[in-house]
């Protein structure tokens, strides 16, 4: 019998890509989601293939229903916002932080073998030291950051402690089709294709020099897969970084976005935004060396894929 896997936040960009990569390859999946942020038309085309059990992470209801006979979770569940954490600190908390505790705790009561977490390279923070690497001190500066890197200590508790194997993965700036365009707190990827396709001026926030490591969602597909099957011994506990290990500014993201749609595009500056970080580049190494992770695809031709989506779902 194929194996059962939860998806937490299984109608979210990430979330979503997720269980359609485990359906492809014939596993059994079954999502919670609350809805907040995902989207039902995500998960659309799954409807028929997966299980849904709609509710909230900090539900106990809900998830006791959503954990029994689970194999392995993936972790995505959050609210997944920078400038929103800093206008609603106590409910980022409580979803990211609390309600990490909460699929950990349930995780652990319901046998589960693995969970592989959602985690961010926010917990790094501002730091000059580039690019970054796991053995950094973590330093957050914005509540999401905080509630992100408090699920990783949560998650090696439960390791050590209680001997849930997990696997924390810190995406770094995530990409690629059916991700929200329309939110005010949307990715800079969605918006900016999304505004230049329609003949509209994208919007960055400072002078565009700031740069980011930009990983395509297949990437992030292939570290949960590779997360979830690894020798516990070396992975159970243990943070990497899941990105391309390049760094890309966002005036050349504009550029390319530019040069791949067939316009010559000039972006709009308004001022910085509290929390931002200036600069963000990973170290995969230790993804590489310990979870076999490639990195497949690259930023280029991951935004080739990208605005190919969103200009056949216009």
């Amino acid at each position: 019998m194929a194996r059962l896997h939860l998806v937490t936040g299984g109608a979210g960009f990430i979330g979503s890509s997720l269980a359609r990569a485990l359906l492809a390859r014939g596993d059994r999946v079954r999502i919670i989601d609350n809805f907040s942020s995902g989207k039902r038309e995500n998960i659309a085309d799954m409807a028929r293939d997966i299980e849904l059990v709609e509710g909230d992470i900090l539900d106990d209801e809900a998830m006791a229903r959503a954990m029994r006979g689970v194999e392995v979770v993936f972790h995505e569940a959050a609210i997944p916002s920078v400038p929103k954490s800093m206008a609603e600190p106590l409910a980022n908390h409580a979803a990211n932080a609390t309600g990490t505790l909460n699929v950990l705790a349930w995780a652990k009561k319901e046998g589960v073998r693995r969970l592989v977490y959602a985690a961010s390279s926010a917990a790094y923070g501002e730091s000059p030291v580039l690019p970054k690497i796991e053995t950094m001190i973590p330093a957050p500066i914005s509540p999401y950051g905080a509630t992100k890197l408090a699920g990783e200590s949560y998650c090696q508790v439960y390791a050590a402690a209680f001997g849930l194997e997990t696997v924390c993965l810190r995406y770094f700036n995530v990409f690629g089709p059916r991700q929200d365009p329309q939110s005010e707190y949307a990715a800079v990827i969605p918006k900016f294709v999304t505004l230049a396709l329609a003949g509209k001026t994208p919007v960055i926030f400072g002078d565009g020099s700031q740069s980011r490591d930009f990983c395509f969602i297949d990437n992030v597909v292939e570290a949960n897969f590779k997360a979830a099957a690894a020798p516990a011994a070396s992975v159970s506990g243990r943070v990497f970084n899941v990105a391309c290990g390049v760094a890309t500014t966002l005036n050349q993201v504009v550029s390319l976005i530019g040069e791949l749609i067939g316009k010559r595009l000039e972006a709009r500056h308004d001022p910085e935004r509290a929390g931002d970080i200036k600069h963000s580049l990973a170290d995969i190494s230790a993804a590489r060396a310990q979870l076999g992770y490639t990195a497949a695809v690259d930023f280029a031709g991951g935004l080739r894929r990208t605005i190919d989506w969103y200009k056949q779902s216009a």
